[in-house]
């Protein structure tokens, strides 16, 4: 079977917290909500919209969450549109992804994003060409249900003992755990290191060169 590591993508890879903060103030301003505190919106990154709507609105009808959904996407889209958005990759993560490459892991993408909004990201940073499998929300139930790595496993020909999943919350953690691969957690993200750890990580890693030395040790 084949090595797969997974990557989240906001708050693992990149670091998209000032662009999704943003986003959701103008959709909080667009449906006639008080804009919610910074860190209600990073609390949700990893969800589906749907999901993470629900969440911050828990009160608002189904049919307000959905609109908040598409004005959240109209915003992210009108600050791609004026170049503002900025998603620079966290410090460390080009090694690792050359030396798990290096190493015969084949790489993928697990995240909440959208498929437009990743792969933008990705060739933003020429890092498209790295991936072996890509999923996101678009064709997905929201984390932690498993149906992204389940998917990854397929596409890369990976079994849950050659998975590895790489993320900075909890969904990512549980999306791990219900997968039945190795969930490492993610110190420098947008969950807190005890988060993940309750969530049932087998590691967390305070920089990425600790992920590189962890998975190059034998099972």
């Amino acid at each position: 079977m084949n090595r797969l590591a997974l990557f989240d993508c906001d708050g693992t890879l990149v670091d998209s917290q000032h662009n999704i903060c943003a986003a959701m103030d103008a959709c909080f301003d667009a449906v006639g909500l008080p804009r919610p505190p910074q860190e209600k919106t990073r609390r949700v990154v990893g969800l589906s919209l749907i999901e993470a709507m629900q969440v911050m609105a828990p009160d608002a009808a189904s049919a307000m969450h959905v609109e908040m959904a598409e004005e959240y996407k109209t915003a992210f889209q009108r600050m791609r549109l004026t170049g503002s958005v900025d998603e620079p990759l966290f410090d460390g993560v080009a090694e690792l992804l050359e030396a798990l490459e290096a190493d015969g892991f084949l790489l993928g993408v697990a995240t909440g994003k959208s498929d437009r909004g990743l792969n933008l990201c990705l060739d933003c940073h020429g890092l498209a060409h790295r991936f072996v499998t890509l999923q996101t929300a678009d064709r997905h139930p929201s984390k932690p249900h498993p149906s992204m790595i389940e998917q990854a496993m397929a596409d890369a020909g990976a079994a849950p003992e050659t998975t590895w999943m790489i993320g900075d919350t909890s969904y990512d953690i549980a999306m791990a755990r219900a997968a039945g691969v190795t969930a490492i957690g993610v110190a420098w993200g947008y969950h807190l290191e005890e988060e993940l750890w309750d969530a049932g990580a087998h590691h967390v890693a305070a920089h990425p060169r600790e992920i590189i030395e962890l998975m190059r040790k034998p099972a």
